[in-house]
C-alpha cells in the first residue's frame, strides 16, 4: 500500500518559546492525518457517530520523537500499515520534515470501534472495514 500523506505547516501556536513544536502537538498532527485518511476513504466520523452509532477511540499509542520540528516547518504525515479486525485497527504513522526529508516522529497505535451512545466496544461496520482495507 502507498501510504496516505497529509501535509501540515508548523505555526507559532504549535511551538514553545524556543520555536520547537511542543510534544502534545505531535499527537494533534497524527490525529488530523488519520482523520483526513478516513475522510479520503469516505468515512466521516461525525456522520458515522450519528447514523451508525459508532466512533473510534485510541486505545494505545507509542511515539518516538526522533528530531525536533520547528516553527514554519512543513511536515508530511503518513498513515500506513493499517490492519483491521472486528473491533480494532492498528496503524503506523511517520512525520517527516519536507525540506530535508528527516524523520521527526513515528507512531504505532491501536484504535477501537465503540458505540457512540455508551462507549462500549462494538464491531466495525463491514462497509468501513472494506473501505479501510481497499488498496492495502
Amino acid at each position: 500500500m502507498n501510504p496516505f500523506v497529509w501535509k501540515v505547516r508548523v505555526y507559532w501556536e504549535d511551538t514553545d518559546a524556543g520555536g520547537v513544536v511542543y510534544h502534545s502537538q505531535y499527537l494533534n498532527f497524527f490525529e488530523r492525518a488519520r482523520t483526513e485518511w478516513l475522510r479520503a476513504k469516505g468515512v466521516h466520523q461525525a456522520k458515522i457517530a450519528e447514523q451508525e452509532n459508532v466512533l473510534f477511540a485510541i486505545r494505545h499509542m507509542d511515539i518516538d520523537f526522533v528530531n525536533a520540528a520547528r516553527l514554519d516547518d512543513e511536515l508530511d504525515i503518513t498513515v500506513h500499515n493499517v490492519e483491521t479486525g472486528g473491533v480494532r485497527m492498528t496503524f503506523e504513522q511517520d512525520m517527516t520534515r519536507c525540506s530535508d526529508r528527516q524523520r521527526v516522529a513515528k507512531a504505532k497505535l491501536t484504535a477501537v470501534c465503540l458505540r457512540a451512545d455508551n462507549f462500549k466496544p462494538t464491531r466495525m461496520p463491514k462497509w468501513i472495514r472494506a473501505e479501510i482495507s481497499r488498496n492495502q
